[in-house]
């Protein structure tokens, strides 16, 4: 199937990182295993520090709301219980804003000494090429934080792709299984919701921006089978201006 993106109608493009843009591979056998392993060494390292105290205050807050919640976090009373309590998120993948920024924060060092370099599919580049030429709006909507998504997009293979994305958005909109999430990304755009079109592995996100408006485009990766979604590509070579 080829998408015509001047057909629909669609004037911006908003995608979505892991299993669209990114293989899921590259997130969890590399950056989660490159957090977990520098998360004692980075909180040392940088105590006191404006941005780790950011990503401390968040966690504090959704520890405290875990407890109400009766989920039984690790005990905050234990010396290291932000190693304990990130580990946990962690393990059952939680998308958790405070956890979300403090990787982002522990990536951050990784990709400035070279031990981690952004990964897109090759068809990513020449789709985003292409798709800027054509006078059409790009951002990125991911669970990991904003600076996580501009430090993987800027240290690719291919070179620095920010140079093509307009805007991002992580889950500071929302979650991004609610069709509000996307409504706030097309005002935040300054575009019709129909006039945007949201690519996304995941079918539970793709319904939730058409609940919004939007288009919605299933991208089927590595080793994706069928789809039960009316619009469906394997490749960005597929979306067209």
């Amino acid at each position: 199937m080829t998408i015509s993106l001047r057909e629909r109608g669609v004037r911006g493009v908003v995608l979505d990182i892991e299993g669209t843009t990114t293989p899921v591979s590259f997130v969890t056998d590399t950056l989660f295993p490159y957090a977990d392993e520098h998360l004692p060494s980075y909180l040392a390292s940088h105590a006191g520090q404006a941005e780790l105290e950011e990503a401390l205050d968040l966690l504090s807050q959704e520890w405290e709301d875990d407890v109400a919640r009766g989920t039984n976090p690790p005990p905050r009373d234990a010396t290291h219980w932000v190693t304990g309590y990130a580990r946990w998120l962690m393990r059952q993948d939680r998308k958790s804003p405070g956890l979300k920024l403090l990787q982002g924060l522990i990536w951050k060092g990784g990709y400035a000494d070279g031990s981690l370099r952004g990964s897109v599919y090759p068809d990513v580049p020449p789709a985003l090429l292409r798709w800027r030429e054509a006078g059409l709006a790009i951002a990125i909507y991911s669970s990991g934080s904003v600076l996580a998504q501009q430090l993987l997009f800027s240290t690719t293979a291919y070179g620095d792709l920010t140079r093509f994305v307009e805007q991002y958005f992580d889950t500071g909109v929302g979650p991004k299984r609610e069709a509000a999430s996307y409504e706030r990304i097309a005002g935040a755009m300054a575009m019709p919701p129909a006039e945007l079109l949201f690519v996304s592995d995941v079918i539970a996100e793709l319904e939730a921006a058409r609940g919004a408006g939007m288009q919605a485009l299933h991208c089927l990766r590595d080793g994706d089978m069928a789809t039960a979604h009316p619009d469906a590509v394997r490749s960005f070579d597929a979306i067209v201006d």
